[in-house]
């Protein structure tokens, strides 16, 4: 008599875009192993490739030390500003970060099966990445348009896969995925970032110091003490130096966290994950990569709020 083969279901994780919240992912994973989930595959769109890239590569632990201890003036030495080439960062600083601390430079060569997302610029299309240079795919998918240049590979213009798929479902399920398992971290953002421009605020400088939790206004302000007063005029009407109106960057940032909402809400709906885990983070900017304890503690938190449907998943597979 032929004996039954027992198929087991392989576990997908998804890992979305959304900047800054997106040190949540360490978290969710941190706490998804504690529970004995371990994903067979993994897929990143944006920041969430980042850290399945880490993930993937068994760096994860690395990446966490990094981040906890990254300050707004040690992102400033990664920032490499740039008015040419269709952003304001390049990004080869931090990219040569990137080259120095994964070892292995193919994601086919990666210790766990990985794909990550960028968008083609000319068509609007998902691109998805499963072999090649990982370092080069990661640059694409990290690619916000207005933030940071866009990367040409294969004669292809190619920026942030939030645009596209910001929560890369449809990947792991064409990678072989049975049961997806989401991190959405644009559930409750839009309408969040914009900060609130009251006429009672006396000055820029005065906001400054009482929220000094936005980015883009330190960056700002360390450039304009060293710049000339025309320069002086262009940073104010970028970085928002009106008490009566948004400045370039918070108007790219909601647009962002508006489209993404709105595109991740569509995707969803037509491909449903088994599990959505949602952090709460609507307090994070676009940029405030140096929350990181912040977004990771969340990571964990939203994990135990779905706790008893991430059990019941266990017993399914069993």
């Amino acid at each position: 008599m032929k004996e039954q083969s027992t198929h087991h279901p392989k576990i997908g994780l998804a890992l979305g875009s959304g900047s800054a919240r997106g040190w949540a992912h360490i978290g969710v994973i941190q706490e998804l192993a504690n529970m004995g989930i371990e994903p067979d595959i993994v897929a990143g769109s944006s920041i969430g490739a980042i850290v399945g890239a880490a993930y993937a590569s068994n760096q994860l632990d690395k990446l966490e030390d990094w981040v906890r201890t990254l300050t707004w003036k040690e992102i400033l030495k990664y920032i490499d500003l740039s008015i040419a080439g269709g952003g304001f960062i390049q990004g080869n600083k931090l990219f040569e970060l990137a080259k120095q601390n994964f070892k292995e430079d193919n994601i086919e060569s990666l210790p766990r099966q990985f794909g990550m997302v960028a968008t083609e610029l000319d068509t609007g299309r998902e691109i998805w990445f499963q072999d090649g240079s990982l370092t080069d795919a990661l640059r694409a998918s990290i690619a916000l348009p207005g933030m940071f240049t866009p990367v040409k590979i294969n004669g292809r213009w190619l920026v942030d896969g939030g645009l596209s798929n910001p929560v890369p479902v449809s990947l792991c399920r064409a990678m072989g995925a049975d049961i997806v398992i989401a991190v959405n971290l644009n559930g409750d953002i839009v309408g969040k970032h914009t900060r609130n421009y009251d006429s009672k605020n006396e000055s820029f400088a005065d906001k400054d110091h009482v929220n000094d939790n936005d980015l883009w206004e330190r960056v700002s302000t360390q450039l304009k003490n060293s710049l000339n007063e025309r320069k002086d005029i262009i940073l104010s009407q970028l970085f928002g130096d009106s008490i009566n109106s948004p400045g370039l960057f918070d108007v790219l940032a909601s647009s962002i966290n508006i489209m993404q909402d709105r595109i991740t809400r569509s995707r969803m709906a037509g491909d449903p994950p088994e599990i959505i885990l949602s952090p709460r983070l609507s307090q994070l900017g676009l940029m405030e990569f140096d929350q990181a304890s912040t977004a990771i503690e969340e990571g964990r938190a939203c994990v135990q709020r779905m706790r008893p449907a991430l059990e019941q998943l266990l017993v399914n597979l069993t």
